[in-house]
């Protein structure tokens, strides 16, 4: 994708969604590192029904330390691998708690040292959080940057860095949320919504489904 096209291609998602946001529910920095470390294999919205009564109960790390982990897994055992995951956010918590003050530091190789936090969950934080131009690529980045064009890698870094590359300065700090928004709710893995796309004509995907149903008609 050319580059007058990747500033229209984020122009047009920008006009649509001037101020996107994560949809993980949280209510301060602490409680969106716990709910990314939670949505890892997991939707968001498995996430956010799972913390709605955990985040009224605990605010700061040395509140989760008191919940324990055992407490922890009772409102975290419908998300997939939630022991693993409730062991992680009990030892992350002790850390932030003895070793920061109770605070999340805003610095991705610091966040990259807690238990269960990768980039992808480092980058998160540092963008929602700190407003810092990250680019967190899930599978629908991931999918979206392969398919349209705008980043092509083989992995997830490789998708990474080439959106470091290639997205202007006036959409670096809202990019990965047009992106990981427009995977999920237009292109779709399995049939991307190609007929309601506002990029449909930028986008370098091949067989695109211009109508609702195309794709499964042309099936035998």
């Amino acid at each position: 994708m050319k580059r007058d096209d990747i500033f229209e291609f984020f122009r047009r998602l920008a006009e649509l969604n001037p101020d996107p946001q994560t949809e993980l529910e949280f209510g301060n920095t602490y409680q969106l590192l716990v709910a990314v470390v939670l949505s890892a294999q997991s939707t968001d919205v498995g996430v956010n029904k799972a913390t709605r009564a955990l985040f009224r109960e605990v605010k700061t790390p040395a509140q989760m330390v008191a919940l324990g982990e055992e407490g922890l897994k009772q409102h975290i055992k419908t998300i997939g691998l939630f022991n693993t995951k409730a062991k992680n956010v009990i030892a992350l918590s002790e850390i932030l708690a003895r070793d920061f003050g109770g605070e999340v530091p805003a610095d991705r190789d610091v966040l990259t040292g807690l238990p269960g936090v990768g980039r992808k969950t480092a980058n998160v934080v540092m963008n929602s959080a700190f407003g810092a131009e990250t680019f967190a690529v899930d599978t629908h980045i991931f999918r979206v940057g392969n398919r349209t064009g705008l980043a092509k890698g083989k992995t997830v870094l490789a998708v990474e860095k080439q959106l470091d590359q290639k997205v202007p300065a006036p959409f670096r700090v809202g990019a990965h949320h047009w992106l990981i928004l427009h995977g999920r709710y237009i292109c779709k893995a399995r049939t991307p919504e190609c007929w309601h796309c506002p990029v449909v004509d930028l986008c370098a995907m091949k067989g695109k489904v211009l109508e609702p149903g195309a794709a499964q008609r042309s099936k035998p």
